[in-house]
């Protein structure tokens, strides 16, 4: 993707259409346990009421397409949510046991994999209205909103680039770790590639007055592993409503 000239993200894209008219698709970004697949779970019980549909496009991989027009376009690379078990409440997963894929259930960063869209949706290709970074690691106060709007293509650039998370456990790393733009697959192995690309992307994103910010799901901080990510479910909605 990145020698095609797009943009490649680790995280979950979601289209969301409400009942009042109102049609938004974000693009949520993060690391592993950021909280991304669980806020918009959250989203979904939550809404339900307001919700006309909501479309998840990709759960964890996908790439953005920038058009000579300015849109940026966002395409998904898989038809399952792979989420944490832990992450979910008590009994949920195994009330999805008829259609899911159990990993590991027994072991630390056990998952479950469930059939979220079909592939025609996926790489259908969808103009994306907010992008933002799922922080799991900061307490929520006056100073530090759940949902945070960012005025500056520079300090955006930089906090997705740092992809700091609270590791959760979920691989062989805890506390407060950090990766190349949250993603893995890629942007670091191609890494003078990627800088300049996603700057590109960056200044696309301000000059098309996208929403680019963060949302603050505390999913790593104890206490708050249900709660966070429903918090930030209902502001994200108080904002796609236009409240």
């Amino acid at each position: 993707m990145i020698k095609r000239g797009r943009l490649p993200f680790h995280g979950a894209l979601v289209k969301i259409m409400l009942k009042s008219g109102r049609e938004s698709t974000i693009l949520l970004m993060g690391d592993t346990g950021a909280g991304k697949s669980e806020t918009l779970e959250a989203f979904r019980n939550m809404g339900r009421k307001h919700l006309r549909d909501m479309i998840i496009i990709a759960d964890d991989m996908g790439s953005l397409e920038l058009r000579d027009n300015g849109d940026v376009i966002a395409y998904g690379t898989e038809i399952g949510a792979f989420l944490r078990i832990d992450d979910l409440k008590p009994g949920y997963a195994f009330g999805q046991i008829d259609r899911s894929i159990m990993m590991s259930p027994t072991q630390v960063n056990a998952r479950i994999i469930l059939p979220v869209a079909p592939y025609e949706t996926v790489i259908k290709g969808h103009k994306i209205d907010m992008i933002l970074y799922a922080n799991n690691y900061e307490q929520v106060d006056e100073e530090h909103p759940v949902l945070e709007r960012f005025s500056s293509v520079e300090y955006a650039f930089n906090l997705f680039r740092e992809g700091t998370v609270m590791s959760k456990g979920t691989t062989t790393s805890t506390g407060i770790v950090h990766s190349y733009f949250a993603n893995i697959f890629g942007p670091p192995q191609y890494r003078e590639l990627h800088d300049p690309l996603a700057m590109k992307y960056f200044s696309a994103f301000f000059e098309g007055d996208l929403y680019v910010g963060q949302m603050r799901t505390r999913l790593g901080i104890a206490g708050y592993e249900m709660k966070g990510p429903e918090e930030a479910a209902a502001r994200l909605l108080k904002t796609v409503s236009g409240e």
